[in-house]
């Protein structure tokens, strides 16, 4: 298979995205929910709160009868009984008459209004019902009361469709009366390396044998990116292995991710398997790491397609390849906004930065703030596409644009944040 033209790197990832739908919502508990991406926009069953209550410890009052009490002239109310959370007023407040109250309780016909325990002679705590109580505060209406639907009636809209579920999402969700919600599906990614090079973690090395680290990385990336990773192991040099591991992925992943095999070498055989179980839709894209990423889609046996990504069995060309095409995929397919989902910065280079001139680098960096607040950008030791330990210790990529084969120190760059994450 020749080699063909360079993809720029924007052109090479719309191409990827341009028929990216995010998959298809289904109903969940709304206790498995978290994290996931509503499918639909959220409304309000029920009317939140449903009655008038208290919004503290103390006496339901005719906010009338208590409108001249001060401290030195207490208002004397008969109290007619008690109310706590969870039960209804037995009875009515009418002229003169209060009722204890307890946070939350329901307030009772013909009160409008709260004093608190604190504002009164009754003693706070556990104690017994008075007969009367002395109020030393006057109270206007709706004091210290939570009328019904403050919060929320029923189909008020609550979440767009597209929000992600968060902790405080759960919160509303559960007090509008949701038991369940429409969220889209978490797309089942598969990972498979390749090369005869590769020992499953664990087991003894032999003679030329290394750890197979890229499955364990790419799972990492994925459940990071909000997928689920399946790992399909490693398949060998040939061909027909090959095959039989992505047909095994295909039949059960929405997203196939495979490592190594993918360059020009004799034994690179992905890309050549991919356009003989489906498409291959681009291959080579112009940036640094990772310039040989294959990208196709092949059917599945259920009518869909599962999306065949090939990255560079490098295993820092690897981790950015996903994190610059894959990640992207993956929210999208979840219900997120197709893009990375990082914070993207801009700080300037502490040393010289030496690249291929053609092609877009994506550079390991530790960020540092200098005096006055601004980042400083420093190599994250040896930029070899080999050297995990530099990715290990970077908490962002430095982008250096197509152009000089040289950048100088002090050129500000933007950086991609590897160390937080938006949603």
């Amino acid at each position: 298979m020749s080699a063909p033209d360079l993809l720029p790197l924007d052109e090479a990832r719309a191409r990827i995205l341009e028929d990216v739908l995010p998959l298809r919502g289904g109903s969940t508990p709304l206790a498995e929910a978290l994290g996931r991406v509503l499918a639909e926009d959220a409304h309000a069953l029920i009317t939140l709160p449903p009655w008038d209550n208290s919004a503290m410890d103390g006496y339901a009052v005719r906010s009338e009868d208590v409108r001249e009490a001060t401290p030195e002239s207490p208002v004397t109310l008969a109290v007619v009984g008690e109310v706590a959370a969870g039960h209804e007023p037995e009875a009515g407040v009418g002229e003169r008459q209060a009722m204890r109250v307890l946070t939350g309780g329901m307030m009772p016909a013909g009160a409008d209004a709260v004093v608190k325990v604190e504002d009164t002679d009754a003693p706070a705590g556990v104690a017994e019902l008075p007969q009367a109580v002395a109020v030393h505060v006057a109270v206007g209406p709706g004091k210290d009361v939570r009328a019904a639907g403050s919060d929320m009636h029923q189909g008020d809209h609550l979440l767009d469709a597209g929000a992600r579920i968060s902790p405080a999402a759960v919160a509303v969700l559960a007090a509008a009366g949701h038991a369940r919600v429409n969220v889209h599906r978490v797309p089942r990614v598969g990972v498979i390396a390749t090369g005869d090079e590769l020992t499953p973690l664990g087991q003894p090395l032999g003679p030329a044998s290394i750890p197979d680290s890229n499955s364990e990385s790419i799972a990492a990336q994925i459940a990071a990116a909000g997928g689920q990773p399946v790992r399909l192991g490693i398949a060998i040099d040939d061909r027909e292995i090959v095959r039989e591991r992505l047909l095994e992925g295909v039949r059960d992943c929405d997203v196939l991710v495979v490592t190594g095999g993918v360059s020009v070498g004799a034994h690179d055989l992905v890309k050549e398997v991919f356009a003989e179980i489906g498409t291959l839709d681009l291959w080579r894209v112009a940036i640094q790491p990772g310039k040989p990423l294959a990208y196709g889609s092949a059917p599945r046996p259920d009518g869909g397609y599962c999306l065949l990504f090939g990255l560079p069995g490098n295993p820092v060309s690897s981790f950015v390849t996903f994190e610059l095409f894959v990640r992207p995929v993956v929210r999208r397919l979840r219900g997120d906004p197709a893009d990375q989902g990082r914070i993207h910065a801009r700080a300037t280079l502490a040393e010289t930065v030496r690249k291929s001139a053609p092609r877009r680098a994506f550079v390991r960096v530790t960020l540092e703030a200098d005096d006055a607040g601004r980042l400083q950008a420093h190599l994250a030791g040896g930029q070899g596409s080999h050297v995990l330990s530099a990715l290990a210790q970077a908490d962002a990529l430095a982008v250096i644009e197509e152009g000089p084969a040289e950048v100088p120190a002090g050129t500000e760059v933007e950086v991609i944040r590897l160390d937080v994450e938006v949603a």
